[in-house]
């Protein structure tokens, strides 16, 4: 009899990120000029695979937010644990934010990427225009909530879902039956998203080929100080900022909470979009770490929205070296003005690929900083982006567990389990008759 354990989804996404990684090697070094690999392998099954993953990703976001908060909104007894959970929430995210820029700033001064660098011949950018705060708070409420859930704008379900699990809540005994509706509602999502799960080693193989067949090294080489020093910068937040906050505020093992972020991390390198993340950071958090989803389906869905630390330190990091290879001086009174406006910038950053950029434009603007510095940046910026997400997600969760041990909503039992989770990422369709 074969005793043999099944390899698990964490192995098996590393595996499927590994050999799409050596496969987009292989295919640049050995096919670089093959039209048939490059028409219908690169820009046919690997560039439609991948595609394809995201988008299934997306597809649960809107209905998974929608239903997990109404069921954690409706099932609040006191409305006002709603305003201490969101202040705490907002709290952290703010402060963690602000953190991170001032990090990114202290490490582009002292490590220096732009000195000496050239970039009087680099092409122009076109920025678009960023939004201000004040548009940024008015968008985020709904005139056609229907509108705002096809559209995917998070910021807006948010709002109207949390007002439509007030309204259950104070609704009696119709609110009680259209609550149970969603409850299964929540439990068929979930089930949906570990579906899903279950296929994402094929599509994160996808994407990674794709990525690095067509991701050339050169660029890398020309902007390797840059693209370290941002890069550390990542991972030291990631790593340190998060961990300490967890172990001060909970008690709790940074490690345990890092190995469980595995599957979660791995999503956003790949795909580099918080929202598309949304499902695989909700399911994280409260199967493998016990969050009660009642403040998992407020938090993370916020998280992904206006919580973009990765965001910020590519801003503060990039200020640092444009100003540095433009021989531009900044006070101490630029710096704080970079903190304050990549702080608001990263709160109205949409979580897609590639829209930091954009913010970046409106934080050097700012400080008088030439655009044109932006266009060398891009070379790199794919790959950096695809960390900074793992980075914002990270964040996401860590926010997520703090609150809910200070909500006394997280089941520790659960979260120091190494095992906890595992049944749930498992789909069976056969079903037993009675």
């Amino acid at each position: 009899m074969n005793t043999k354990k099944p390899m698990s989804l964490t192995s098996r996404v590393i595996l499927g990120m590994v050999a799409g990684i050596l496969t987009g090697f292989a295919i640049r070094s050995l096919f670089a000029d093959n039209g048939f690999v490059d028409t219908y392998i690169v820009n046919g099954l690997f560039d439609v695979g991948g595609q394809i993953f995201v988008a299934s990703l997306k597809m649960l976001v809107v209905p998974l937010v929608f239903v997990s908060l109404v069921c954690g909104t409706s099932s609040l007894k006191d409305l006002s644990t709603l305003g201490r959970m969101g202040g705490k929430t907002l709290a952290f995210y703010i402060a963690t934010t602000t953190i991170a820029i001032t990090f990114a700033l202290v490490m582009g001064s002292v490590f220096q990427p732009g000195a000496g660098a050239d970039l009087t011949a680099a092409s122009s950018f076109k920025s678009a225009e960023a939004p201000s705060l004040g548009q940024v708070i008015i968008n985020m409420f709904p005139t056609n909530p229907i509108s705002s859930m096809a559209e995917g704008k998070t910021l807006q379900v948010i709002v109207f879902a949390v007002l439509f699990g007030i309204a259950i809540s104070a609704a009696g005994k119709p609110g009680e039956r259209i609550a149970s509706v969603f409850a299964d509602l929540n439990e068929v999502i979930m089930k949906l998203v570990a579906l899903l799960m279950n296929l994402a080693p094929y599509g994160v193989f996808f994407l990674m080929a794709k990525l690095f067949t067509g991701l050339g090294l050169s660029a890398i080489t020309n902007l390797a100080e840059y693209f370290l020093v941002l890069a550390g910068t990542l991972v030291l937040h990631g790593l340190v900022t998060y961990s300490l906050m967890l172990k001060g505020f909970t008690g709790l093992s940074p490690m345990t909470f890092l190995k469980k972020m595995e599957d979660a991390i791995m999503f956003a390198f790949s795909t580099a979009s918080s929202n598309a993340t949304i499902p695989v950071s909700m399911e994280t958090a409260k199967n493998r770490m016990g969050v009660d989803n009642r403040i998992s389906s407020f938090t993370i869905p916020l998280g992904a929205t206006v919580n973009m630390d990765g965001t910020a330190i590519m801003q503060g990091v990039a200020t640092a070296f444009i100003a540095q290879a433009f021989n531009i001086d900044l006070t101490m009174g630029d710096y704080l003005m970079v903190i304050l406006t990549a702080t608001l910038a990263s709160i109205g950053t949409a979580g897609v690929p590639g829209v930091g950029l954009v913010m970046l434009a409106m934080v050097l603007n700012q400080v008088g900083l030439p655009l044109e510095g932006i266009a060398l940046i891009m070379g790199v910026d794919r790959l950096l982006d695809m960390i900074r997400t793992a980075v914002n997600i990270t964040g996401d969760n860590a926010v997520t567990v703090i609150v809910a041990k200070s909500e006394g909503a997280l089941d520790e039992e659960r979260f120091n389990n190494p095992l906890a989770g595992e049944k749930e990422e498992q789909v069976s369709l056969k079903h037993s008759k009675a």
